[in-house]
């Protein structure tokens, strides 16, 4: 059971390789007008995203602010994302206090992940800068719905450190862009550890995001 729960964890903190799958035909998009936040979550916004290395008419991955919901009855924005045989919930709090991962749902194989207290992905805006540290230490549980139809769950503490490396010129299939370049590591109380980099530009989300996955479009 706490390797299921490992797993789940490593998938929604970006430790888990996209699947390669076989070319499909590119999907023409809508935009959606109007400015966006320096963490953008408004209603209906997405990004489409593609692994690094991969053709692009590979198929592509998409992240879809679906707009307000509830995790263990706080308020929170929900957030979906998709592709090739994926399907996630996330549940994350956007305040003064900066980005909160409160939990995430994962749709198919039916996996619901908790964190408390919430994992802190962005600090406030106006601390985001080159060498600004951040991280904490948050209890998680999963539950799960096993093939005979009971519940188990199990629980993982984990610890997050992320930092601000630095400010770069970064080229993407959407174009290029001034990100900040944040290194994120975790590690769990069995042993485990995982180091990720995302790169995050303001008013626009990451445009690689800690799965490697680069952004190809956006719908704002």
């Amino acid at each position: 059971m706490k390797r299921l729960l490992l797993l789940a964890l490593l998938v929604a903190l970006g430790a888990c390789a996209p699947q390669q799958t076989a070319p499909s035909e590119e999907n023409t998009y809508p935009r959606v007008q109007g400015p966006v936040d320096f963490y953008p979550h408004s209603i209906g916004i997405y990004w489409i995203y593609l692994p690094q290395g991969d053709p692009p008419d590979y198929p592509k991955y998409r992240l879809s602010i679906l707009g307000p919901g509830q995790w263990d009855r706080q308020p929170a924005t929900k957030e979906r994302f998709s592709g090739r045989g994926q399907e996630r919930v996330y549940f994350r709090r956007y305040s003064e206090a900066g980005v909160e991962l409160l939990g995430f749902r994962e749709e198919i194989t039916l996996t619901k992940v908790s964190f408390n207290p919430p994992m802190l992905e962005y600090p406030p805006e106006e601390l985001l800068r080159p060498g600004y540290r951040w991280g904490g230490r948050s209890v998680t549980q999963s539950v799960f719905l096993l093939p005979s139809g009971t519940m188990k769950q199990a629980t993982l503490t984990i610890e997050y450190n992320y930092e601000v490396r630095g400010v770069e010129q970064v080229q993407v299939p959407a174009g290029t862009f001034e990100a900040y370049v944040i290194e994120l590591t975790v590690s769990d109380d069995k042993g485990n550890k995982t180091v990720q980099e995302i790169w995050f530009t303001p008013h626009v989300g990451e445009v690689r995001t800690r799965e490697g996955l680069l952004l190809v479009q956006k719908s704002f």
